[in-house]
């Protein structure tokens, strides 16, 4: 299997992930189960008005690709870039996307933000809305002690560049300022980094992941969490929804990207994991996009199943922004060609 199959299979696993627990993001166990029946929601049901409508999960997700393209253009044309100032100004397009005030001048070029469906509002985090509309300047980090879960599940996109657990911990600062919010979202990002570059199977890229930033400062919860996951998984032990409820609602970063994890480790199916992460009392959507991104990256896009494929919103953006991932690195030079310039006007440096 090839690195773009991995990378669109991450995304739009992840993409899937969402939209399936969208309808039932804020339900507890018992009425999802009251509604649907003792396995829980198994397909698309409509939410926002829109079968296979995402969330503001996957928006915020496709606004950090595009920061990190343009942040990609502009340092190999111009030799100097910020990472996170650059994916910064693209998470205020998505703020301007949602209606809200931005405090500072916001370019809104690029062919991203001129998509007509992103411009919907999908439940937005709170913390996210908050921090970005008080940000001052790019690349501020955020003034709040937050450790939700809007971080973690943004940052796939980090995995496919250099520096990701770097570039996705920076990038979390932005909205969450509390070690766990934002050094889980580092910690995702190698997870996904070293499935698809170096084809790791899920539990070494973890415990290598683990061996390599574990002991670091600010990373103690989440690390404990995962290490508890890992323990369960060796042990054999499923995640139900009531055991998943023990664990958590995955509405912090540490539960939910633990919570993703043990899903996509004891999975013997793309679709089941999906299924398993989104049926609990808690987090549904971004629990479901975790662990569709972790599946989606080790096995690919093939896996996805076509009844969620073909209904999934966005999916041709979702496509071309993989597309762009693994081509514009390899291709784009900054020399001023035709091709150069084309990668110039849909991801201006900037």
């Amino acid at each position: 299997m090839n690195r773009l199959e991995r990378i669109k299979g991450c995304l739009l696993g992840g993409a899937v992930g969402d939209a399936l627990g969208a309808p039932v993001e804020f339900l507890e166990w018992s009425a999802i189960e009251a509604k649907f029946g003792p396995q829980g929601i198994i397909d698309f049901t409509p939410a926002y008005g829109i079968t296979g409508a995402i969330t503001d999960d996957t928006q915020l997700m496709l606004f950090t690709a595009d920061g990190l393209l343009r942040a990609f253009v502009r340092s190999s044309s111009r030799g100097i870039c910020h990472v996170p100032s650059i994916i910064h100004h693209a998470l205020l397009r998505w703020l301007i996307t949602q209606d809200y005030p931005v405090a500072m001048p916001v370019s809104r070029d690029g062919w991203l933000i001129k998509q007509p469906e992103l411009w919907s509002r999908r439940a937005p985090d709170a913390t996210c809305i908050g921090a970005l509309t008080a940000s001052s300047r790019q690349g501020g980090v955020a003034e709040n002690n937050s450790k939700g879960c809007g971080a973690v599940m943004r940052v796939a996109p980090c995995a496919f560049f250099s520096n990701a657990f770097e570039n996705a911990s920076q990038s979390g600062r932005l909205t969450h300022g509390h070690p766990t919010g934002y050094l889980a979202a580092g910690l995702f990002a190698d997870f996904l980094q070293r499935i698809v570059d170096r084809q790791d199977s899920l539990e070494h890229a973890v415990t290598q992941s683990l061996a390599r930033y574990g002991q670091k400062s600010g990373l103690e919860e989440t690390r404990r969490l995962i290490e508890r996951v890992l323990f369960f998984f060796y042990e054999g032990y499923q995640p139900t929804p009531q055991r998943i409820g023990e664990l958590g609602g995955g509405w912090v970063a540490e539960e939910a990207l633990a919570i993703g994890l043990w899903c996509a480790l004891a999975a013997r199916s793309f679709e089941e994991g999906v299924i398993t992460a989104v049926n609990h009392g808690g987090n549904s959507d971004s629990i479901g996009l975790i662990a569709g991104q972790l599946l989606g990256g080790q096995y690919g896009a093939a896996v996805i199943p076509a009844r969620w494929f073909e209904q999934l919103e966005l999916r041709e953006v979702i496509v071309k922004i993989a597309e762009d991932i693994e081509r514009i690195p390899r291709d784009y030079c900054g020399y001023g060609g035709e091709f150069d310039h084309l990668i110039e006007q849909m991801y201006p440096g900037g």
